[in-house]
């Protein structure tokens, strides 16, 4: 994994942060500096990988949001300005309007099958034109 220089100032300066306040910490003056600097840097590497994981997953949303607007886009008798798609944990919401119960069924049905879609929240209504 390769890290961005913005990456790396936030990450020592979280362990310069660690780093000063374990040497503060008095409960368990038994402590090494060695074992300080250790538990430091397990919580910085935690808090590092739990960002990089939200990071991951809402890129893979904005990704997964974006295969589902170009095959609504691509389907014929589909208003793709009219549908709006928004993704959350793998879970795509459809909202908007559709001209007829069976443009709705077909936004569902393209929404389902794009590859990494968990399921689909149906938030469209039927109008007429």
């Amino acid at each position: 994994m390769s890290f961005t220089r913005n990456q790396m100032l936030c990450m020592a300066l979280a362990v310069g942060a660690a780093v000063a306040a374990s040497g503060c910490d008095q409960r368990n003056s038994s402590d090494t500096v060695g074992q300080k600097m250790d538990r430091a840097t397990d919580k910085v590497a935690a808090t590092t990988s739990n960002a990089a994981n939200k990071a991951a997953d809402a890129m893979d949303d904005a990704a997964l949001t974006a295969k589902v607007k170009a095959a609504i886009i691509a389907e014929p008798g589909l208003r793709s300005l009219e549908i709006g798609v928004d993704t959350k944990d793998s879970v795509v919401t459809l909202s908007g309007s559709v001209t007829s119960p069976p443009m709705k069924e077909r936004a569902k049905e393209l929404a389902a099958n794009v590859t990494g879609v968990r399921s689909v929240v149906d938030n469209l209504v039927t109008k007429s034109s």
